[in-house]
C-alpha cells in the first residue's frame, strides 16, 4: 500500500501544462470499438481509469498501442461482446461500452458498473434511452443483456441531463437507422468532444453542447486521428492549489471558457484569475474572503467535481461559506477528513457551512473518492505540518502524476510506503 505525504507551507509557484480530459478520452475510446481501421487519440493521460479501459477494449479483440499520451485503436475485428465483471466493478464509465458494442454487434452484456462511491447513479436512463431505439434488455444474476437486429431512430427524452446516459445514446444512435433526438441532453465539453471524434470519423451528431442533440444514423465509421481536449476538473484543482497556498502560477493547455463558473466564484474570493486564449494565470497572496453561496449544477453551472477541492479552499477563507451539493448525495465524505485537520464544517442535508479557519494542521486522513482525495491534497498543501493520505488509489483515477505535478510548482509531496491496513 502506498499514502502520499505533504509538507504544507509552501507556496505554488510556476508553470504546468494540464493533461487531456479522462472524462473525454473514456468515451472517446469506446467509440473507437465502432471504427473500422486504426484510431489514433492524442493526450489521453496515465490513469488507472484509462488502463482499465485498455483492458477492456483488448479482451473485445481491439488492438491497442500505447505510445506515451497517444493511443492507437484498432477495433476492424472484435471478437467478444461481453465487458468482463471485475472490469466493470474497476470503473463506472465502462458503461459507455453498452452503447457502442450494442450498436456495432447487435449484443452486448455487462454487469453492473463500479467506481467512487458518491451517492446514486443509476443506469436507467440509460436502459430506458437503448429500449427507446429499440434494444431488448434483460437483467438477471446481476448481469444487463442487450441485444437488438438494427436499432431505429427514435425522440428520446431524458429526466435529467445525465452526461453518461447523453453520451452512450449518442454513440448508439450513429449507426441507427433514421434520425434520433435526444432532449434535455447533458451539455458538458466532454460530449461536445466525443460528437467531435464520432464526426470525424465519419458520424452524423448535430447539437451537441445544447439539450437537443440530433443524430442522423450511419452504416459505418473509419478510423480517425483526434486529440482529447484539456481536463477542466485537474484546471480548476491547480487553480485551487495555488490560491490556497497563496502562490502564483500559470496553467497551459487549458480551455478558460470550460470553467467560467469556477473562475469567477474564484475571483469572488479576491483571487487574481487572468484569462488568456489557452492559458490561465493564478496570483494572490492573501487570506481568501468567504462565499455567500455555490451551488453545484449541470454544465455550465458550478461543477460538483470541483465541489470538493473549492471546500478545501473555503476552509481557511474569512468568514462562513455556504455549499449545496445538488448532483450526488454522498459527495461529502471528505468532511470528517477535513475536519481531522482542523477545519469547521457543519453539513445540514444536502448543504455545507463552512467556518473558514486561519490555518489548517497536518493530519492522518484516508482519500474516500478521487475528488475527495484532491480536497485533501489541497487541505495538506496548505497546511501547518505533515499530512498523509491513504488510499491514494482514488486519487490515481482522475490526476496523473500528481505528486510530480505538485512537485515541479514546489510543493513537498511525495509517496511512501503506508503501514495502515485499511
Amino acid at each position: 500500500m502506498e499514502r502520499i505525504a505533504i509538507e504544507g507551507g509552501h507556496k505554488l509557484q510556476g508553470s504546468v501544462r494540464v493533461h487531456g480530459a479522462k472524462n473525454a478520452a473514456l468515451p472517446i475510446l469506446a467509440a473507437s470499438v465502432m471504427a473500422h481501421g486504426e484510431s489514433i487519440i492524442e493526450d489521453v493521460p496515465n490513469l488507472q481509469d484509462i488502463r482499465v479501459m485498455v483492458t477492456i477494449l483488448r479482451h473485445l479483440g481491439a488492438k491497442v498501442h500505447h505510445e506515451g499520451s497517444r493511443l492507437r485503436v484498432d477495433a476492424t475485428t472484435l471478437t467478444h461482446t461481453e465487458v468482463p465483471e471485475n472490469l466493470m466493478r474497476q470503473m463506472r464509465s465502462s458503461i459507455f461500452l453498452m452503447g457502442p458494442i450494442l450498436a456495432r454487434c447487435g449484443q452486448v452484456r455487462i454487469s453492473l458498473p463500479g467506481g467512487c462511491t458518491i451517492g446514486s447513479r443509476p443506469i436507467d436512463l440509460h436502459l430506458k434511452g437503448l429500449q427507446a431505439l429499440g434494444a431488448r434488455i434483460e437483467e438477471k444474476h446481476g448481469y444487463i443483456l442487450c441485444t437488438a437486429n438494427r436499432l431505429r431512430g427514435a425522440n428520446i427524452y431524458l429526466d435529467l441531463p445525465s452526461v453518461g446516459a447523453t453520451e452512450n445514446l449518442i454513440m448508439a444512435a450513429v449507426f441507427a437507422d433514421g434520425v434520433t433526438t435526444i432532449h434535455n441532453a447533458a451539455r458538458e465539453p466532454e460530449i461536445i468532444d466525443l460528437a467531435n471524434y464520432l464526426n470525424t470519423m465519419g458520424a452524423r451528431v448535430h447539437g451537441a453542447g445544447e439539450d437537443k442533440v440530433v443524430i442522423e444514423g450511419v452504416h459505418r465509421l473509419r478510423g480517425a486521428e483526434y486529440k482529447v481536449i484539456p481536463d477542466r476538473i485537474v484546471t480548476g484543482t491547480l487553480l485551487l492549489a495555488a490560491a490556497i497556498t497563496q502562490g502564483e502560477i500559470e496553467l497551459t493547455n487549458v480551455q478558460p471558457d470550460h470553467l467560467g463558473a469556477v473562475i469567477s466564484k474564484l475571483q469572488e474570493t479576491g483571487v487574481e484569475v487572468r484569462v488568456e486564449s489557452n492559458r490561465l494565470h493564478v496570483r494572490t497572496n492573501a487570506r481568501p474572503k468567504r462565499i455567500e453561496r455555490i451551488q453545484t449544477a449541470y454544465y455550465p453551472g458550478f461543477p460538483t467535481d470541483l465541489q470538493s477541492p473549492f471546500m478545501a479552499f473555503l476552509s481557511v477563507a474569512d468568514g462562513t461559506s455556504v455549499v449545496t451539493e445538488s448532483i450526488f448525495e454522498g459527495r461529502y465524505q471528505h468532511v470528517s477528513e477535513l475536519m481531522r485537520m482542523g477545519a469547521k464544517i457543519k453539513v445540514d442535508m444536502r448543504t455545507a457551512f463552512i467556518e473558514g479557519v486561519p490555518e489548517l494542521t497536518g493530519a492522518h486522513v484516508e482519500a474516500t473518492d478521487l475528488r475527495a482525495g484532491a480536497a485533501l491534497i489541497l487541505a495538506g498543501l496548505a497546511a501547518n505540518g505533515k499530512t498523509f493520505i491513504e488510499k491514494v488509489h482514488h486519487i490515481d483515477r482522475g490526476y496523473e502524476k500528481v505528486e510530480e505535478v505538485f512537485g515541479s510548482l514546489g510543493a513537498k509531496i511525495w509517496r511512501e510506503r503506508s503501514d495502515s491496513t485499511s
